[in-house]
């Protein structure tokens, strides 16, 4: 196996146990970073997001074939979720172990890395939408 599947692989478990600590053991942690003007129930956006990264992490694993679509969508998902890490910042919340304003800044760089990698391992940057391809 090369290092693309298996940093897909890689991507794909950490998703799934980060989407288990949003059922089960970080709950309440999770609540922290879900924004005050989101319209919704703080509890119904920690289990429908900790849902959605158990798919996703699963459909990385289990479905290589679709691994382009589901690596843009993973994508989207990492930004769609960013809100909350900058939430955190900007409230000063005390939450995985970030306890300082300087600890939550050095975290969002994060964010752009893991979507990075979601694009990189699936090879979807390489096969994005209005790319020309070289063997047409």
């Amino acid at each position: 196996m090369t290092v693309r599947p298996l940093a897909r692989l890689l991507l794909g478990t950490f998703l799934v146990l980060a989407g288990l600590s949003h059922l089960f053991w970080a709950r309440e942690t999770f609540r922290a970073q879900v924004p005050e003007w989101l319209p919704l129930d703080v509890d119904l956006v920690v289990v429908a997001s900790g849902v959605v990264e158990i798919a996703l992490g699963a459909a990385l694993v289990l479905l290589p074939r679709q691994r382009v679509v589901i690596g843009w969508v993973v994508a989207a998902f990492l930004v769609a979720v960013f809100p909350g890490n900058v939430n955190q910042l900007v409230t000063h919340t005390d939450a995985f172990g970030l306890d300082s304003d300087l600890s939550r800044w050095l975290r969002l760089p994060f964010q752009p890395l893991l979507i990075a990698w979601a694009l990189w391992s699936t090879d979807a940057w390489r096969h994005r939408p209005g790319r020309a391809r070289m063997d047409a």
